[in-house]
């Protein structure tokens, strides 16, 4: 397999409301950064990929539109997934193996303040059985919060201690300007159900946004960057598509893809993985046997702010920023889609080849 890195990262803030932009103007400058910050144009990229989902905006191959932010002229090899950008993350990496291209561009957006997300993540589910009953994810990660607590593999006050947690890694982080202020697990703790048992702390607000990634494989990737996320493992997998057919109290395809990936090789100092509700940060720790000695979303994650179908390759970027910046020589980012964690992709990165 070739060696391929993480030579950069940038994301547009997330914001509740980002009335002032259309897509394409919110994905344009995270490109051009993500292009500047390592000297590349984008006539130096052989790969272009990106990821999104045209329900948010109701627009048919909304996408195509959005190149106007890379430019597709003189035309580039381009390609989408309808799936968050981390997706089209693994895309470019395979599409990197294949040794005719050293180099991949990664873009992912989202304006969730144009739809109702809860809605959007409905359409998802079994157009028989359930979706006619329209329940959204905050449902559904509710039953899976209560099955858990009923369990008890974790409590009320775990799940507030995450959010507090949060909101105090955010603060400061310019790519959530918007993040709730600090809280205590006991102020937390005081506040009124939203969905049982979820309160609007174990939440991620909705934000629109964006992020890009660049991608350089083997000694180029050195020429560019000074300290490289180089990717020792990735890998992706799905557990069953119906909620009722699974142990909402486990997560197999992410224990899988953390396997595969090498999360359980040890050495992990830093994890960005991604968690809308506060609940499954815990259960993600478990399956990917996260220890006490990891730093869990040291940004705050998505449960500060979430864009939809931008959060798990920002959380990718935001782990390869710790390599990038010298504070952690092996790091794991995740992604997650589909309700209650029904799909996963790890991707562990390391300081050397």
């Amino acid at each position: 397999m070739r060696d391929v890195a993480v030579v950069s990262f940038a994301q547009a803030p997330n914001l509740r409301a980002d009335r002032e932009r259309n897509e394409v103007e919110i994905v344009m400058p995270v490109v051009r950064e993500a292009l500047d910050s390592v000297g590349l144009e984008q006539s130096d990229i052989g790969f272009t990929v990106s990821g999104s989902c045209d329900y948010l905006t109701g627009v048919p191959f909304s996408f195509v539109m959005a190149l106007d932010a890379v430019g597709a002229w003189p035309p580039i090899e381009e390609s989408h997934v309808e799936m968050d950008g981390a997706w089209a993350l693994y895309e470019a990496w395979v599409r990197l193996q294949h040794g005719d291209i050293d180099t991949a561009l990664i873009y992912s957006f989202g304006k969730t303040s144009l739809t109702d997300l809860d809605k959007v993540m409905s359409c998802q589910l079994d157009p028989y059985t359930l979706m006619p009953l329209w329940p959204g994810g905050i449902s559904l990660a509710g039953l899976q919060a209560s099955a858990m607590l009923a369990a008890g593999t974790v409590s009320e006050a775990d799940m507030a201690a995450v959010a507090s947690h949060s909101r105090e890694a955010a603060q400061g982080n310019p790519a959530i300007p918007e993040a709730e202020g600090p809280a205590d697990v006991d102020e937390l703790l005081s506040r009124p159900r939203v969905a049982h048992p979820l309160r609007e702390h174990d939440i991620a607000p909705s934000t629109d946004g964006a992020a890009a990634i660049v991608l350089v494989a083997g000694d180029r990737a050195a020429e560019v960057c000074d300290k490289p996320a180089w990717i020792s493992g990735i890998d992706h997998r799905v557990d069953t598509h119906a909620p009722g057919n699974r142990d909402l109290t486990t997560c197999p395809s992410a224990r899988m893809a953390g396997e595969r990936a090498g999360a359980g090789r040890g050495g992990i100092e830093v994890a960005e993985v991604y968690a809308p509700f506060s609940h499954q940060q815990l259960l993600l720790a478990s399956e990917l046997g996260l220890g006490d000695g990891v730093d869990i979303n040291p940004s705050g994650g998505a449960l500060a702010g979430h864009t939809f179908m931008v959060a798990g390759l920002a959380r990718i970027g935001e782990a390869a920023r710790r390599i990038h910046d010298g504070t952690a020589s092996r790091v794991l980012g995740h992604a997650t889609a589909g309700p209650c964690l029904q799909q996963n992709l790890v991707c562990v990165m390391e300081a050397g080849r």
